[in-house]
């Protein structure tokens, strides 16, 4: 299968790319590096993708697994070298999980899922960054 994205400069700093949702949005740089900072960065772009990916195979997961949870997030923190080209050496992902009812055992089960077997951002980001993997439960 193969994925086309089309980017189109805006002028100055700025892009619009579409997807295959049918979607667009805007890229941008800030205003450190000439931008004016009116669209998402590149860099934390692959972040994004990250914890996006993974997301929607837990969310699935608890979905099929008939799970009870009130609320999910994942906070993705990323080091970025310090010589050029800068890339994400290392990054960690905290899943926090929220709800009077959580099974421990299944949600972990499925973030592993995810991070081993479902999540191909996950894969490719292993090729180039140290992953750290956190799963927090927070009970109501």
């Amino acid at each position: 299968m193969t994925n086309h994205i089309s980017t189109k400069w805006l002028g100055q700093m700025a892009f619009e790319s579409n997807n295959p949702s049918g979607q667009s949005f805007r890229i941008d740089a800030g205003p450190e590096n000439g931008g004016e900072g009116n669209g998402m960065r590149p860099k934390a772009l692959m972040l994004s993708s990250l914890a996006g990916c993974s997301g929607l195979d837990v969310a699935s997961l608890i979905q099929k697994m008939k799970l009870e949870v009130d609320d999910f997030h994942i906070e993705t923190i990323a080091n970025l070298t310090d010589e050029h080209p800068k890339y994400y050496d290392a990054v960690t992902l905290e899943y926090h999980f929220y709800g009077s009812n959580l099974v421990e055992a299944k949600l972990q089960r499925a973030v592993d899922l995810s991070i081993e077997k479902y999540c191909g951002v996950m894969e490719m980001f292993r090729k180039f960054a140290t992953l750290e993997i956190k799963v927090l439960f927070h009970s109501k």
